[in-house]
């Protein structure tokens, strides 16, 4: 067990120094995403390439928690998150330090891979050493403060990624340099202790997680560029399928199993980590495509996306709290069931509005957007893991990240190529009617979609209807975003009829009693147990 204090309470420095630790990923969810659309004109990325920034990131982190979560025991909390730390700061340094030559698309991407990587070795292993600090009797409470206070960050990601990018965008990945300095110092500092538990870790287990995660998303994020009736795409997305289905084969037959899906046998359990991917596809990827819309088809820099997006985080912390006193009053089932309703209604009112190229338009919808997200996502997840009894934390935590991750990456991809695929057709459309041929439509259709609706020849364009072109370009990729923002609310309405299933029981008293504070806070996705 970590140190903790007289009297049952934690070190203070431990709570201070875990915070630090994690912040940065925290961050990092919301940060990247608003400077994307800068990113991409300065490097020269293609639409593709720079969600591939995004997701690199979400993939690896899906396909290596459990991975991590194992490690730390076996190997030692406190070292790893050392490691993770040290790791994160370093591949961050490398991120800002991207190339600006042919090789940035591949430098950038792997960078941020490996920024993934360290995440999911740094984020288990703080969970944990929070977890263990606590006495029985405070964990709970010890889970809500941390999570709440790590949550505040994600919200803070888009007020300080339009202050640090009027310097550059390579300074949203070096300001990681400074926490990650008082991080470790904290951490040598805090009363830690470096206990194991030693295990056998299952590596093949791990990399055919990784690989079938990894091939299922890159099958759905290239169909865009590959074309559906390319073999490379279905290869993709079947072999990867394969290899998930294979890895449940496999895991069910190991004695230390990397995941135990034995867990899934409870009812409650399944339901809340179907209705968590299912959320996740409406959640994390709102970031970057209301980050590019804003700058494509509202005109507005980096501090009027954030603005936008900060009302959507608000009407999510704000739900979140609400959230969480009807999951201690009536349980998970209730407050589940009217988050998929508000976000159904938030994603479609906001639908509705993307296309009039009115930001003020879109106030009410936000919140209303992100309060549905609010309100499900702390209450399913502690519920997730007050059902479990006989499975450790760590193990519920792993699989409950693993599914929230994968379901972010593999919705991101899917809802990117819709995007694309609504734009292209649509823009082409659009310069048909505009007097343009049809293979010079399609061409700069392609071209448009590749830059995200960035830079495009138009020498082919009559110069009259040039103004025409570029206004075709806002309103048409606004017609990109409401497809996705659809999509969005096809996955909550979905959430809504797996949450129909949801047993309605309450979770045995002594766990609920921490699972309710923690799903309380806005990021109570990984929520203790005792």
């Amino acid at each position: 067990m970590t140190a903790s204090s007289s009297g049952g309470r934690m070190a203070p420095l431990v709570m201070v120094s875990m915070i630090l630790a994690v912040s940065m990923s925290f961050i990092d969810q919301t940060i990247v995403a608003i400077a994307s659309p800068e990113l991409q004109r300065d490097l020269g990325l293609t639409s593709n390439q720079g969600e591939w920034v995004i997701n690199a990131y979400l993939v690896a982190l899906a396909a290596t928690f459990a991975l991590g979560g194992r490690v730390a025991d076996a190997w030692g909390r406190r070292r790893m998150v050392l490691v993770g730390v040290a790791g994160f700061a370093v591949t961050s340094a490398l991120c800002g330090a991207t190339p600006d030559t042919s090789w940035a698309e591949a430098w950038l991407i792997t960078a941020r891979t490996a920024q993934g990587v360290f995440a999911a070795v740094l984020l288990p292993a703080a969970i944990s050493i929070i977890y263990g600090s606590a006495s029985p009797e405070r964990r709970g409470r010890s889970m809500a403060m941390f999570f709440g206070l790590t949550g505040a960050f994600t919200a803070l990601g888009p007020i300080l990624g339009s202050y640090l990018l009027e310097w550059s965008w390579r300074t949203i990945f070096w300001i990681n340099l400074p926490v990650a300095a008082a991080a470790l110092v904290t951490i040598v500092l805090a009363p830690i202790t470096g206990e194991r538990r030693p295990g056998r870790i299952d590596w093949p287990g791990a990399a055919l997680v990784a690989a079938g995660m990894a091939l299922s998303v890159i099958g759905f994020s290239e169909a865009t560029t590959w074309g559906w009736d390319d073999v490379r795409t279905w290869a993709c997305i079947v072999v990867g399928a394969g290899l998930l289905v294979l890895f449940a084969v496999v895991e069910r037959r190991r004695p230390t199993p990397l995941i135990r899906l034995d867990i899934f046998r409870q009812r409650g359990f399944r339901v809340d980590s179907g209705v968590l991917f299912l959320a996740m596809v409406a959640f994390v990827p709102v970031s970057y495509f209301l980050s590019v819309y804003s700058a494509v088809s509202l005109g507005l820099d980096a501090s009027g996306a954030s603005t936008l997006l900060l009302l959507y985080f608000l009407g999510f912390l704000l739900a979140a709290q609400v959230g969480g006193r009807i999951f201690d009053s009536r349980g998970a089932k209730p407050t589940i069931l009217l988050g998929c309703v508000v976000g159904i209604a938030g994603y479609v009112w906001w639908a509705t509005q993307v296309t009039t190229l009115d930001g003020s338009a879109q106030h009410h919808p936000l919140l209303l957007a992100g309060a549905g997200i609010g309100f499900l996502l702390g209450p399913s997840s502690a519920d997730a893991v007050s059902r479990t009894h006989d499975a450790s934390y760590g193990e519920v935590t792993g699989i409950n990240q693993t599914i929230r991750n994968y379901g972010s990456a593999l919705g991101f991809a899917v809802l990117g190529t819709l995007a694309t695929h609504v734009f292209t057709d649509r823009f082409a459309s659009s310069l048909v009617g505009l007097g343009v041929g049809r293979d010079s439509a399609d061409e700069l259709a392609r071209q448009a979609a590749s830059s995200g609706g960035g830079s495009r020849d138009l020498s082919s364009v009559p110069a009259s209807v040039r103004g025409a072109v570029e206004d075709a370009v806002a309103r048409d990729f606004a017609l990109g975003m409401r497809a996705v923002l659809i999509a969005m609310a096809v996955a909550l309405a979905a959430a809504f009829v797996v949450a129909l299933r949801h047993p309605g029981d309450r979770p045995a008293q002594e766990d609920a009693a921490a699972a309710d504070r923690v799903a309380a806070t806005p990021e109570s996705s990984k929520g203790g147990r005792r």
